[in-house]
């Protein structure tokens, strides 16, 4: 057997994939599946405004009270000068002004401007903390019954039969005779415990509908190489549950839970409407909507609170689209 040739200068050894050059001379970079992804939503300029729109309205409901003292009033306060003392409409027929942008309220002369800046914090954090209990709720219990199976697997597919045929609009509104005796007898006052019950109410009996996307998820993970590798190390089912299958699970997580806002938003924004969520005076999209249907002669009213609903829902849902094709681009096709 010869010896190999020792060539002078001789490049015959692989290179690592780091300092490989492209024929632009330029180094050859590997890209995880994040930054590929990422690639894909930036390139997504439909879903990326929708990005936009959702990281403006989250600084807003943040910064209220600083944007409020910029550009309008205190959303409790009273503008009796604004109305028409025969009418009790605003005058000059919705107020809009550049001091009060969006209008004032009929009879009250409140800025409407503040209360739609102000509702965006009540519904946003409903629906945030509300799909946030869904989600905890729903990925657990789906990936449970996913990797188990057997009785398992039945007893919770049963359990969620049970919650999506709930009666849960009615529910809701059986709830408000009961809530309103309950802080009578606890002499409880402020919006806490109401805000409170509507997050329990909206995510408790929403989780089963992520619960059956993550439950298909993980029977079709479980049967996969690496988690047959992990069993074979000695791994037990929570290991695996929790590190093994539940990583590969965050794409249709995030997926879901940005469809789910919006939808959360619209729910709360129901339950206002109908009386049963946050009560007046403390400003709420569904509810400065219920109010401004009595003043149908007075469009500003119901306008500027219905935009503010529809922005966020298109926009949640553009991103919330544009996400799902980064993030699973077979999906797109």
């Amino acid at each position: 057997m010869s010896a190999p040739l020792d060539v002078p200068g001789s490049t015959l050894e692989a290179q690592p994939e780091s300092v490989l050059e492209g024929a632009s001379g330029k180094a050859i970079q590997g890209r995880s599946l994040g930054r590929i992804a990422w690639n894909r939503l930036k390139r997504d300029k439909v879903a990326m405004a929708g990005a936009l729109v959702v990281l403006f309205l989250i600084l807003v409901a943040i910064f209220a009270p600083l944007v409020v003292k910029l550009l309008g009033h205190p959303p409790l306060e009273y503008h009796e000068e604004m109305i028409d003392p025969v009418t009790q409409f605003p005058k000059g027929g919705s107020g809009i002004s550049s001091d009060f942008l969006f209008g004032v309220e009929p009879q009250t002369g409140r800025d409407l401007f503040s209360r739609v800046v102000y509702g965006s914090r009540i519904s946003l954090m409903i629906a945030f903390f509300a799909t946030l209990l869904s989600v905890l709720i729903g990925t657990v219990m789906g990936i449970v019954a996913g990797y188990f199976g057997g009785w398992v697997d039945y007893l919770i597919s049963r359990l969620m039969d049970v919650f999506l045929a709930f009666p849960l609009l009615v529910f809701a509104l059986a709830l408000v005779g009961v809530l309103a005796q309950f802080e009578q007898q606890l002499g409880v006052k402020g919006d806490t415990l109401r805000i409170g019950l509507l997050i329990f109410v909206i995510g408790f009996f929403n989780w089963p509908y992520i619960g059956r996307i993550i439950r298909g998820q993980t029977l079709s993970l479980r049967e996969r190489e690496f988690v047959d590798a992990a069993r074979s190390l000695g791994a037990r089912g929570p290991y695996i549950l929790f590190r093994e299958i539940l990583p590969n699970l965050i794409a249709p997580i995030l997926i879901y839970s940005t469809l789910l806002i919006p939808t959360n938003v619209l729910f709360e924004a129901a339950l206002s409407f109908l009386g049963v969520g946050v009560q007046a005076p403390t400003p709420t999209w569904g509810g400065l909507i219920s109010q401004a249907v009595k003043y149908y002669t007075v469009p500003h009213f119901m306008f500027f609170p219905g935009m503010a609903i529809f922005i966020t829902v298109l926009a949640f849902n553009l991103f919330g689209d544009g996400l799902r094709d980064a993030l699973d681009p077979k999906s797109s096709r």
